[in-house]
């Protein structure tokens, strides 16, 4: 129980107020001194356990799956767990590692067979359908190479063509899970190599919304070509992962507002794994795809629920930030986890000055609230 407690809570017990708040407390009409004590005890917090950082990396378990990528050492605790962890071993590795790898291969071939074949008939309802049982079937396939178990809920908020279906973004076998139930056309950045061609060979029956590197730079250009695929009902919806980077699956971080300037009903969609089975989040910065796939290969399984939620429409007056951070909270609530206002981007770069400026002047409208560091009071 100590365990759990400490897993669920943290190493620092935090408490759930805000700057004004805490310091509301010290005030007596002038600037004190006593609010440094404040800043340095947020500083001592974020250098033991800030709540950015630990997202981009593996949730630790409560109990140990026999697995070595999390509580790696547990496996010595006793010669009677080693036995078990090596039998695990022989029947990932030996049993259905081979198997998975083969329906893998088999799974890559029929796609880029069945996507060359059907990309030759003629656009219509004929070359739609079998475009979108293909894509289906595939994802499907893909999904059974990993023992995966997914569990939907809510299937009557499926989204429907001309939306946007924005989800909490995991892992890249998030696009796998959802289009095994349902055909989306995806927004991304085209790709060299083994991705290069899964891409080329899904663009000759599905229209996906890529672009190069250097065009994922302009927002306005993203933005156009999303305004103009949405506005054709005819077209598929499509998938976005607002959070622009792979989550622990333990929190919901900040939403790009891109997405929800364009217009459009967004179809909210919740991605929770469990990770007992096997740890399905992708550390890009310490992980390659190879080395991501190996793993999820060798795991026992990937089990997951997702949540359709009920569309949602922009409200009059409502910028995107905010529509973007109502959409956040309904989609963490319903899986739960924690909603966090930091970008994503803090995985690769640091913090903006922006959020250091904003910091300061939240601090500096309570110190000169009642005018007494114009002044010059100081207690």
């Amino acid at each position: 129980m100590a365990l759990e407690n400490l897993i669920s809570t943290g190493i620092i017990q935090r408490e759930k107020t805000s700057m004004e708040e805490e310091l509301a407390g010290q005030r007596r009409g002038c600037f004190n001194l006593a609010d440094v004590m404040y800043f340095f005890k947020k500083g001592c917090e974020a250098v033991a356990e800030d709540e950015v950082t630990q997202r981009f990396s593996s949730e630790e378990l409560v109990s140990w799956n026999l697995l070595s990528r999390t509580n790696a050492n547990l496996h010595h605790v006793s010669w009677q767990l080693t036995v078990v962890w090596v039998i695990g071993i022989l029947i990932r590795y030996c049993l259905l590692m081979p198997f998975r790898i083969c329906l893998a291969l088999f799974t890559i071939l029929l796609l880029i067979s069945a996507t060359t074949v059907v990309g030759q008939f003629p656009n219509g309802r004929v070359k739609y359908c079998l475009a979108n049982q293909v894509q289906m079937i595939c994802a499907t396939l893909g999904v059974r190479c990993l023992s995966g178990l997914v569990h939907f809920h809510n299937r009557e908020n499926r989204p429907q063509e001309g939306g946007i279906c924005v989800a909490n973004h995991t892992s890249p076998l998030d696009v796998l899970i959802l289009a095994s139930d349902g055909c989306y056309s995806l927004v991304g950045q085209t790709h060299g190599g083994f991705l290069g061609l899964i891409q080329k060979s899904c663009m000759q029956t599905t229209q996906h919304v890529l672009f190069e590197r250097s065009e994922m730079k302009d927002r306005h250009l993203v933005r156009k070509k999303i305004r103009e695929h949405i506005a054709d009902k005819a077209k598929l919806p499509i998938l976005i992962f607002p959070e622009g980077t792979c989550i622990n699956n333990t929190s919901v971080m900040m939403f790009k507002k891109g997405s929800f300037e364009v217009g459009g009903t967004i179809h909210p969609v919740a991605i929770k794994y469990d990770p007992r089975f096997g740890d399905a989040f992708w550390n890009s910065t310490k992980h390659s795809m190879m080395t991501y796939i190996f793993n999820m290969l060798s795991s026992w399984a990937i089990v997951c629920n997702v949540w359709y939620l009920p569309p949602m429409v922009k409200e009059e007056e409502e910028d995107a930030v905010h529509f973007a951070n109502r959409v956040k909270a309904v989609i963490a609530a319903r899986a739960g986890m924690s909603v966090l206002p930091w970008d994503g981007g803090l995985k690769r770069k640091k913090v903006k000055e922006s959020f250091k400026e904003e910091q300061q002047k939240k601090y500096y409208q309570l110190a000169i609230g009642n005018g007494s560091v114009g002044n010059g009071n100081v207690c």
